[in-house]
């Protein structure tokens, strides 16, 4: 996907979200996500709040979406930093709080290969 494509994705991506109602969102860095991370910060209608840490960022989707009854986007760069989520997922869905989770990912060919920060996604939360 060339880079005009990652951003148009994302800008779709983000107004699907902001026009079903998401108003925050909780980011943790990292360079697979970033062009996600680029259309929250540049739409306007969401909130975005940057968290160094995915356990951090995580619970804090859970306290808005406990708070607000609305979920906040969790969004995260590939490989183990998606695993960070966990917790805050399972807590999450055990306490039927709303929560919208974003994870960026290397191709599927990278996977089992031993290139960085890879992951197979497929079934993490569930």
């Amino acid at each position: 996907m060339t880079r005009d494509a990652h951003t148009a994705f994302s800008r779709a991506v983000v107004d699907e979200w902001a026009r079903g109602g998401v108003t925050r969102a909780c980011v943790a860095p990292g360079s697979r996500s970033t062009p996600l991370a680029h259309a929250l910060a540049g739409d306007g209608r969401i909130a975005v709040e940057v968290f160094l840490d995915e356990r951090s960022a995580a619970f804090a989707a859970v306290g808005i979406g406990r708070a607000t009854g609305r979920p906040a986007v969790l969004l995260c760069t590939s490989g183990t930093a998606a695993a960070n989520f966990h917790p805050a997922v399972a807590e999450a869905d055990l306490g039927r709080v709303p929560m919208i989770v974003a994870t960026a990912d290397r191709p599927p060919e990278l996977w089992g290969v031993g290139a960085p920060q890879t992951l197979d996604q497929t079934h993490l939360f569930g």
